[in-house]
């Protein structure tokens, strides 16, 4: 057997090399977003107690004049997946916020100029929204059983809802990253995504079923992403039929991650 040469063994080492190194720098600006989360009382406040209010109002003062649709099935049960999903799609505006604030305070041109990967700003902030996430909504799974909800399939089933949940709220995220790296400050990045958040997650099926709503609307929320998101995590929390609602949040996550990631990053790429 011929022995292998360094110089064909150099390649394969460098591009190991340079593979550890972005995920190093990925990880170190994930912490550094981290570390500014725990230092900005503001963003947990809003990432924790805002998504508490709306549980407590819903479940409180709503709750008894919305009919799920599904005979036997308390409120609660059917509104926490939706509040799951405001809440990490509330937590993707963070995102566009962050990268604006660091764009125009000029902290991504200084990174440019370091030695380390390029990729490592959007990677990092996507990184530490999703630990963010995942603590809000583990959160949220606590302060559901305080008011009542329970799950009605399997701990499986559950689990596999919450790993899609965050699954969509990194695919999500990259909306509101090109968001906030077009808008001329963070405050810009702000007022232009509520518009959308509102679209998306008050126009849908979170928080009442769609056969109370106008035709058009049911016809809006059929193909909506948080809408079909919400159908396919009550499917995994509550029962009923599974398989083609997860497919097409599946379908909904892939769609924004093959068609949205690119345009994000290739608008870093511009952006400074």
């Amino acid at each position: 057997m011929a022995a292998v040469t360094a110089p064909a063994v150099a390649p394969l080492i460098e591009r190991k090399s340079k593979l550890g190194y972005a995920v190093a720098d990925a990880l170190t600006i994930a912490w550094r977003n981290l570390k500014g989360m725990s230092r900005t009382p503001e963003i947990i406040m809003f990432s924790t107690i805002q998504p508490i209010i709306f549980v407590l109002t819903f479940r409180y003062v709503f709750g008894g004049s919305i009919d799920t649709g599904i005979p036997g099935l308390p409120y609660v049960d059917f509104l926490m997946p939706g509040v799951f999903l405001q809440t990490v799609a509330f937590g993707a505006m963070n995102t566009g916020i962050g990268l604006a604030d660091d764009l125009h305070k000029g902290l991504i041109e200084r990174f440019r100029s370091l030695p380390m990967s390029r990729s490592a700003v959007l990677a990092g902030r996507a990184l530490s929204d999703l630990v963010r996430n995942s603590g809000v909504v583990v959160l949220m799974v606590a302060v559901g059983y305080l008011v009542g909800f329970r799950i009605h399939t399997n701990v499986g089933a559950f689990l596999a809802a919450l790993l899609l949940l965050l699954a969509f709220s990194v695919a999500f995220s990259f909306i509101f990253a090109y968001i906030g790296m077009a808008a001329p400050s963070s405050e810009a990045a702000q007022a232009g995504s509520f518009p959308i958040l509102a679209l998306l997650v008050f126009a849908s099926t979170a928080f009442a079923p769609a056969e109370g709503m106008p035709g058009w609307l049911q016809a809006y929320n059929d193909v909506q992403p948080v809408s079909v998101m919400a159908k396919a995590l009550r499917a995994l929390m509550i029962g009923g039929e599974t398989a083609a609602p997860v497919l097409h949040a599946v379908l909904w996550i892939v769609g924004l991650a093959v068609v949205v990631m690119p345009i994000t990053v290739n608008k870093y790429r511009r952006a400074a």
